[in-house]
C-alpha cells in the first residue's frame, strides 16, 4: 500500500479483486468480459467501502415465519444517493445497488475531460434541489451520504469536480468508489474535502501519460464497456 497517500484513501487488498483487475487490464478482454469484470470488481470494492462507511442501527419490530418477534436492523445513514459519473460509472451501478439493502436514489452527473486542457466539463446534472431562496435554508433534497461511482481516477479533475458539486448540493459525506486510480489523482480527490470524503480504489498505478491516461491502466474503460472503440 502506498504510504504517501492520505489516510482517507483506501486500496483494496482482496486477492480476487487483484486477479480480476489484472485480467481487466488486458487488451484481449472483450466488451462482454469487460462488463462482467467491472461489475465483479465493483461488487468487491463496494462491499469493502460500505463496510467501513455505513453502520447498523435497530429498526422496527417484526415477526419471523414462526411468529417470534425480533428487532429489525437497518443501515445508517438512511438517506443515501448513488451518483454514477456518465458514462463509465454505469458499468458499476448495478453492483452498488445490489449491495445496499434498500432502494436508494440515483442521480447522474455527466462530466467529460476537455482533451487539450484535461479540465472537467459538466454537461449533465440531475441533482434535485428543495430549499428556500429567501431564507437560505439547507437543501432538504440532499443525501446524507453520496456515493460517487467512477471506474477511473486519473488526473483527479473529474472526481474533484463531482465532489465540489455534491458539497454545493449539501451532502454531509462523500464516498468515492473506483476500480483504478493514479496516485496523484487519487490524492488530489481525497484532499479536496479531507473531513468529508473517503476514497476506495481497487488498485493504484503510479503515473499518467501526456493525454491524462493512467499507465499501464485500463485504457478508455467507457469505450471498452460500450464497444465504442475507435470513435
Amino acid at each position: 500500500m502506498n504510504t504517501n497517500l492520505p489516510s482517507n484513501v483506501h486500496i483494496s487488498r482482496h486477492p480476487c479483486l487483484t486477479a480480476k483487475l489484472s485480467r481487466l487490464r488486458s487488451y484481449q478482454t472483450n466488451s462482454r468480459e469487460t462488463n462482467a469484470l467491472v461489475y465483479e470488481i465493483a461488487l468487491i470494492i463496494g462491499c469493502e467501502a460500505l463496510a467501513n462507511t455505513v453502520s447498523v442501527v435497530d429498526g422496527s419490530k417484526e415477526k419471523s415465519p414462526l411468529g417470534y418477534e425480533y428487532t429489525t436492523q437497518i443501515i445508517s445513514p438512511k438517506k443515501i444517493s448513488l451518483v454514477p459519473i456518465l458514462r463509465s460509472g454505469l458499468g458499476m451501478l448495478e453492483a452498488l445497488k445490489i449491495l445496499l439493502p434498500d432502494p436508494v436514489s440515483i442521480h447522474h452527473l455527466g462530466l467529460f475531460r476537455e482533451p487539450t486542457t484535461l479540465q472537467p466539463v459538466e454537461y449533465y446534472n440531475n441533482l434535485p434541489f428543495n430549499h428556500s431562496l429567501t431564507t437560505g435554508d439547507p437543501n432538504t433534497a440532499a443525501a446524507d451520504l453520496a456515493i460517487i461511482i467512477d471506474p477511473i481516477i486519473a488526473t483527479g479533475g473529474t472526481c474533484v469536480a463531482a465532489i465540489q458539486t455534491l458539497r454545493e448540493w449539501g451532502v454531509k459525506k462523500v464516498l468515492v468508489v473506483s476500480i483504478l486510480g493514479n496516485a496523484d489523482g487519487v490524492k488530489r480527490a481525497a484532499d479536496e474535502w479531507p473531513q468529508g470524503v473517503e476514497v476506495w480504489v481497487g488498485g493504484i498505478d503510479p503515473e499518467c501519460d501526456a493525454k491524462g491516461m493512467i499507465k499501464p491502466g485500463l485504457g478508455d474503460i467507457g469505450d471498452r464497456l460500450f464497444m465504442t472503440l475507435g470513435k
